[in-house]
């Protein structure tokens, strides 16, 4: 009957025509998305900018993705900011300027560090809903992501901290990137990059349980050949001259290249979406090395056995 609590929720569909929901138009694709560094440059006093594209989504937003949130953070020295979101995993990365987080667990459960000091290009992240009050000793930008959006989806709570608060340090950064450039076999590698990862993730060997991220360099005249995988990935640009950029596509040739690719154009401080499953590959036409920082979901991807990274 119609109005049958139990029932009136009830659909049925015909295999074929909604196995795939996504190639049936039904749910949104990912999009191909920049945001522009002005999103936070022209921005004076404190407060967060979210890289916001949940409407193309068709989900609640903000979302940068099905499972993640980034957003461009600003803080001036004379006000502080509090973040305090429903998520397992934050991450920030720090554009420019010095400051440091106090740090609480709303349900007041022991917290080791209690607080995190921070300088440019340094990486820390936070579990498990934690209450941040982050203080600038210096004009600051942070670069911050969360996997807000997928427990929205879900409709949970997390219930336990699976990672304790961590720093990554720039100087540890840069010197692991420099030794791996400097290796023998360097350039027979796909990428020349850094894969952060926390200790509990001995499994995934990511950064946290959720949370994928990847300091990477492109060198000077460097062409970095196409790959692909089904994580979504929320690409910020640390540096990057005119000349650089990705080639994002459905497709490669038996030579390897993308077919009908989309230039995305590299912007220092910018950020843009490499949507999921798409061959993308990056370009640096410059004298001067390129820098980049991507964050995936591919923790989760990586725990569900689902990445499937692919190399051309």
């Amino acid at each position: 009957m119609a109005d049958d609590p139990l029932t009136r929720s009830a659909r049925l569909h015909e295999y074929s025509r909604a196995a795939n929901p996504i190639g049936a138009g039904i749910t949104p694709r990912v999009p191909i998305e920049q945001f522009r560094a002005s999103l936070h440059r022209d921005r004076t006093g404190s407060g967060e900018v979210a890289l916001d594209v949940s409407e193309q989504l068709g989900v609640p937003g903000p979302a940068t993705s099905p499972a993640l949130c980034a957003s461009f953070v600003r803080i001036a020295p004379d006000e502080p900011l509090t973040t305090a979101p429903l998520s397992t995993s934050e991450l920030y990365y720090v554009m420019a300027g010095a400051g440091r987080s106090r740090i609480a667990d709303p349900a007041g459960a022991p917290v080791e560090v209690d607080e995190v000091p921070w300088s440019e290009g340094d990486v820390f992240v936070l579990p498990s809903a934690m209450t941040a009050f982050h203080i600038a000793s210096a004009d600051a930008t942070l670069y911050r992501v969360t996997d807000e959006p997928l427990l929205r989806h879900l409709g949970v709570a997390p219930s336990a901290r699976r990672f304790e608060p961590t720093l990554f340090r720039a100087a540890d950064l840069k010197a692991e990137l420099a030794r791996i450039e400097a290796s023998p076999r360097a350039l027979d590698r796909n990428r020349l990059s850094v894969l952060l990862s926390t200790e509990e993730q001995a499994l995934t060997l990511t950064v946290t349980h959720v949370l994928w991220a990847m300091y990477g360099v492109v060198p000077p005249g460097a062409v970095q050949k196409p790959h692909r995988h089904q994580s979504v990935a929320l690409d910020l640009i640390i540096e990057a001259r005119p000349g650089c950029y990705t080639l994002v596509g459905r497709h490669i040739d038996a030579d390897g290249r993308i077919v009908d690719p989309i230039r995305v154009d590299w912007e220092s401080g910018g950020a843009f979406i490499t949507p999921p499953g798409l061959w993308h590959a990056h370009h640096n036409e410059t004298d001067q090395p390129a820098y980049l920082l991507p964050i995936q979901d591919a923790g989760l991807q990586t725990y569900l056995r689902s990445l499937d990274i692919r190399f051309a």
